[in-house]
């Protein structure tokens, strides 16, 4: 972890990301779509029906799409941390994706940056890569990776320095910091709800405060893997 320790905190940008299905349901989506995603569906959940796999259609960048972004930053402050947070979200993904891939052109654009994230390295970052893709929007440097080789890649992953190497290791992320000891908000809903969230109750305000939670948690877990104190809840700011 000495690599670890010695990354600067005030360059490294936390994010997490909520996706939903493209569609509500099957049924919503048209012939064609409904062709491609029951091949899809052969694959990825053999004993279910296209119309029962298609709730599981979010995770798959080809037929879902992103409706929030939430990233904080570390503030060095009196010898420890402060924690900014802010969200991207919206019904139009063009937009939040937009505003998002502005501010790494904007903030984070330098070689010195990096993109922190639980799974990101399997989830997030080529989540984002593809859909910034599909959605027309000019990749930033940091989601990039086009050519680039593995120790190019200006990436942190908690899931995966949590693995000390052992590839067939999955810790989720509610189950890594209850096993760091890190107290997290008991939420009401979880990453399963956030669909039927988005599309029974059109609440995208619950979804971000759910997104921007993960975000602090996946800070205190880089923190307490550097061996230093956890920010108190009192030390996070929304902007």
């Amino acid at each position: 972890m000495e690599a670890l320790r010695n990354t600067d905190l005030s360059k490294v940008l936390v994010l997490d990301i909520e996706t939903v299905s493209a569609q509500r349901d099957f049924a919503s989506l048209d012939s064609e779509w409904q062709h491609l995603w029951s091949l899809k569906a052969r694959n990825v959940a053999k004993e279910q029906t296209p119309e029962e796999a298609y709730e599981r259609a979010g995770i798959y960048s080809e037929f879902a799409r992103v409706i929030c972004i939430s990233v904080g930053i570390f503030q060095p402050y009196n010898q420890h941390y402060r924690f900014r947070v802010t969200s991207f979200y919206g019904h139009d993904e063009h937009d939040v994706l937009q505003r998002f891939a502005d501010l790494l052109h904007r903030r984070f654009h330098g070689k010195d940056f990096i993109l922190c994230a639980h799974n990101g390295k399997e989830f997030d970052f080529p989540f984002l890569a593809r859909r910034m893709t599909i959605q027309g929007i000019r990749l930033p440097l940091l989601l990039d990776m086009g050519g680039k080789k593995p120790w190019e890649i200006q990436h942190l992953d908690t899931m995966e320095l949590w693995k000390f190497g052992d590839f067939k290791n999955y810790t989720s992320l509610a189950l890594l910091a209850k096993a760091l000891s890190i107290p997290t908000p008991k939420d009401d809903i979880d990453g399963s709800q956030v669909g039927r969230v988005y599309y029974e109750e059109q609440n995208l305000e619950r979804i971000k405060t759910y997104c921007q939670k993960d975000v602090f948690t996946v800070a205190q877990i880089l923190l307490r893997m550097r061996g230093e104190p956890c920010i108190p809840a009192e030390d996070v700011f929304e902007v």
